[in-house]
């Protein structure tokens, strides 16, 4: 009978092996506490902007190069098909998949970096808007994206660097989990589809 238990038990005793679980599970709830903040924001700039019955970008005043930010937005997108391409290579065993990564980081980084010196570029052109509501919620509704995709970058070199690419003499995985690369790859996934959403919504 004792025996019989013992048996019983042995899948249960396969549950312990949760921390890349729970770090998947972390990482969505964060996602989606996110994805209802942006919402949330979203909404509260599309209502602000028409109530205020202002014209949308401000007239007057220096809006953001297309051209510039088209290219940065390519650059994320990019970002975001290297970390798919390499969490289908990650299928095999034997694939090193540090390449891919890094370059994903890269393009993430280079579209951080260069929005932020467009947005200098406007604000240096007089870009004001601080006066309206709808304003102040484009200016939050970036900044909390930027800060995603730092968070998302930081996530990714992380799994990166499990990989320890810098050495020859450890598996191509290394040790990274798959629980670590699939949360990483979830939160970078976000960042990435949220920014043509936000770019149709409150750039055009």
């Amino acid at each position: 009978m004792s025996e019989q238990k013992v048996v019983r038990l042995q899948p249960h005793r396969s549950l312990r092996k949760t921390p890349v679980a729970g770090t998947v599970v972390a990482t969505s709830l964060i996602v989606i506490l996110q994805a209802l903040m942006f919402v949330g924001m979203v909404s509260a700039f599309l209502l602000t902007r028409a109530s205020a019955g202002a014209s949308w970008p401000p007239s007057g005043q220096p809006w953001f190069p297309r051209g510039e930010t088209l290219l940065n937005s390519a650059a994320l997108l990019a970002s975001g098909a290297l970390v798919f391409r390499a969490s289908r290579a990650w299928q095999n065993p034997e694939a090193r998949i540090g390449p891919q990564m890094l370059a994903a980081i890269a393009l993430g980084a280079f579209f951080l970096f260069f929005q932020g010196v467009v947005w200098a570029g406007v604000l240096r052109r007089g870009l004001d808007l601080t006066p309206s509501h709808h304003g102040q919620f484009f200016y939050l509704i970036m900044a909390l994206h930027a800060a995603t995709v730092l968070g998302g970058l930081l996530f990714l070199g992380f799994a990166w660097w499990r990989l320890h690419p810098l050495r020859d003499d450890v598996p191509p995985h290394g040790s990274l989990r798959a629980g670590t690369f699939l949360a990483a790859q979830i939160l970078w996934y976000f960042a990435v589809g949220l920014w043509p959403v936000l770019y149709v919504l409150l750039y055009l």
